[in-house]
């Protein structure tokens, strides 16, 4: 960093210009890039425009985090947009200040606590990565705090209907935002099963199912967060110094299943951001969860053991472009049950976002949870493709192959940028400890803790995965994909 840089004031309500702070509506989990460059922009325009007064508290969700850092600089940071629209550059930036403050459960259990007897809350809104909503049956009501996202929800509930004596009115609207289908209603029955593991009561469960309401989401905006390789050209547009700055597209999107009732609640309609509160959700999630999210998964993989290091590399590289190309319209387009057109148009919109020429999305940035991730985003596709053609798709079963060779942990003598959790690292540690081929396939495969089901039982896929993962050792990603694309 700089010495100009270094002298500049701290980013703090102090030296800014940052306006009031607001009531707590909203308790956030997670503090990540997603969340500040989404939903703080979200509710922010919402407070603009519509006169909304919501403040934001920020709940540390693992052990290891950024709250501290948002406390540093009072939940202070600078959202900068860049993409194209309708062919015209969008350059935006924005102090984004309805952050109240920032909350480590595990150093601050009673701080958690005391959000549920917030009067004026009214929303929880989540991202915690797919693996995230998840029930951990070790939880107990005892732990401070218990482990899993939805155990920590269910006590910061529990609190809320004591102290409010089971009011109606002190129900909350639960939005989640992780990329599961039906994430509202799977951490709804994940909750339930708490109360009944923890011994609640009925009195409980009544005043959650009936006065506090669960809405699914779809969320869409390629958010790349701290823009290490450019810091100093950002940092040169701010007269403060900011160590949050968080860069995303201009593209959002986000879909809420609901009602009219949430419609009042949310007035979007006020503002100019594509918020759709509809019945249905479903049809817009699948097309963007298998189009968008499932090539940026399928692509990190094997992108990363090509070379490349962002995803317009990718797209632009001519092997990895037209390999991402063709797993889109060949693969995954084919086998939605949507207007073929609408789809083909909607994947030309996406590969024009991966283009992007203002952000630079680092694949070790997405690499985050990517068996989770593969199981929700590229799976259904190349099953689904299997069952309807009785061939495996090429593209999708490469990548996949490509995907457990990555987790392996090295490649050329150097660390891949694995992030996921430690029994799932483990599994692969001890897998590849023979480096045997077939085994390393039959092993991950069979795994239903990743997949839900043995995959062994798909034609073909056990001896396609193998003879994959021993061409990319032999002669590297695309003579592998040349003489896997002959045989499979």
């Amino acid at each position: 960093m700089t010495e100009l840089t270094e002298k500049k004031k701290p980013l703090n309500r102090k030296t800014t210009d940052a306006g009031k702070t607001l009531p707590i509506k909203v308790v956030q989990f997670g503090e990540g890039n997603f969340l500040r460059a989404f939903v703080e922009y979200a509710f922010q325009t919402l407070n603009k425009k519509a006169g909304f007064n919501a403040g934001i508290a920020v709940v540390q969700p693992i052990d290891r985090g950024m709250v501290s850092m948002l406390n540093d600089q009072d939940g202070l940071y600078t959202l900068f947009l860049k993409g194209v629209q309708k062919g015209q550059e969008i350059q935006h930036q924005e102090l984004i200040t309805n952050i109240v403050k920032g909350i480590d459960p595990y150093i601050n259990f009673n701080d958690y606590l005391s959000l549920a007897r917030e009067e004026s809350l009214e929303f929880i809104i989540s991202n915690t990565t797919e693996a995230g909503i998840a029930y951990v049956a070790s939880d107990t009501k005892e732990m401070q705090p218990p482990s899993s996202f939805p155990a920590k929800l269910t006590v910061l509930l529990y609190e809320r209907f004591k102290h409010f004596n089971g009011s109606a009115d002190k129900g909350l609207t639960i939005i989640p935002c992780e990329l599961i289908n039906h994430n509202s209603e799977t951490l709804k029955e994940i909750i339930l099963k708490y109360s009944d593991d923890w011994n609640l009561g009925e009195d409980f469960k009544t005043w959650m199912n009936v006065h506090c309401s669960f809405h699914s989401t779809l969320v869409d905006r390629i958010v790349p967060g701290y823009p290490k390789d450019e810091i100093e050209a950002y940092n040169a547009q701010l007269e403060y110094k900011d160590n949050l700055i968080v860069a995303a597209e201009a593209f959002l999107l986000w879909v809420i299943e609901g009602d009219d009732a949430l419609k009042a609640k949310l007035p979007f309609h006020k503002t100019d951001l594509d918020v759709k509160i509809v019945k249905d959700m479903q049809p817009y999630r699948t097309r963007k969860v298998r189009i968008l999210n499932g090539a940026h998964t399928a692509m990190v993989p094997m992108s990363l053991l090509y070379g490349n290091s962002t995803v317009k590399e990718t797209v632009d590289n001519s092997f990895t472009g037209n390999f991402v190309n063709k797993a889109i319209f060949e693969e995954i387009n084919e086998i939605l049950p949507m207007n073929r057109e609408e789809l083909d148009s909607f994947a030309e919109e996406i590969l024009d976002r991966f283009r992007n020429p203002f952000i630079k999305h680092q694949l070790a940035d997405i690499a985050l949870n990517s068996i989770s991730k593969f199981k929700v985003r590229v799976l259904p596709s190349l099953l689904e493709y299997d069952d309807k053609h009785q061939k495996l798709p090429t593209h999708l079963t490469f990548a996949f192959a490509c995907l457990i060779r990555f987790y392996k942990g090295t490649w050329n003598g150097q660390q891949l940028p694995i992030k996921d959790s430690e029994d799932i690292v483990d599994f692969f540690k001890t897998v590849w400890k023979e480096n045997n081929y077939q085994l390393v396939a039959t092993s991950t495969l069979a795994n239903a803790s990743f997949w839900d089901k043995d995959l062994n039982t798909i034609n073909d896929l056990t001896e396609a995965i193998a003879f994959a993962l021993k061409e990319l050792d032999d002669k590297g990603v695309e003579k592998a994909f040349e003489s896997f694309s002959q045989r499979y």
